[in-house]
């Protein structure tokens, strides 16, 4: 397998798995976004806010850089892993955001290589490659789809939504 196949490999498992949650909160009722399920409460707007702040942090600030400030910032508190995903906005904007981070993601990625050594740092350690970081995104995507799927069952017991 040559480097361009790992490539489009691990980007189309990638959007796989973005496709994958946009798929299972498609047709969710608006009141069920900002409803927790499980006793920890993240939310289903909060986790998919959270996905868009990985991608974020991630491919937009340790991979190119950058230190993005985007509107969704605005009124935030700021990240605290030990808090409960959860957000009062609007299914459409928290869609939006995820989007919007997701194409960024994108723009960055078609100008490096896999084997790039990131620009920025993640907890102030340099991470090795950008393999590294898309491998750890699809990671976190997927783990958190099959959250979503279990929340979306709980909240209005629809089934199948995911991409698999």
């Amino acid at each position: 397998m040559t480097d361009p196949d790992i490539r489009r490999d691990l980007l189309d498992g990638l959007e796989y798995q973005r496709a994958s949650v946009r798929s299972i909160v498609a047709g969710l009722a608006e009141e069920d976004w900002q409803r927790p399920v499980v006793p920890s409460g993240w939310t289903v707007a909060g986790l998919v806010g959270h996905l868009g702040n990985a991608e974020r942090h991630w491919f937009h600030e340790v991979v190119a850089g950058l230190a993005d400030d985007w509107p969704w910032d605005e009124g935030m508190p700021s990240y605290d892993p030990r808090m409960a995903f959860t957000c009062e906005r609007p299914s459409s904007e928290v869609l939006g955001y995820y989007r919007a981070t997701c194409d960024r993601s994108d723009e960055i990625l078609a100008g490096v290589s896999l084997s790039d050594v990131p620009r920025g740092r993640h907890r102030g350690q340099e991470v090795p490659s950008v393999q590294v970081v898309i491998l750890h995104i699809i990671e976190e995507t997927a783990a958190h789809s099959g959250h979503l799927e279990i929340a979306r069952e709980l909240l209005d017991g629809a089934t199948g939504l995911g991409m698999r």
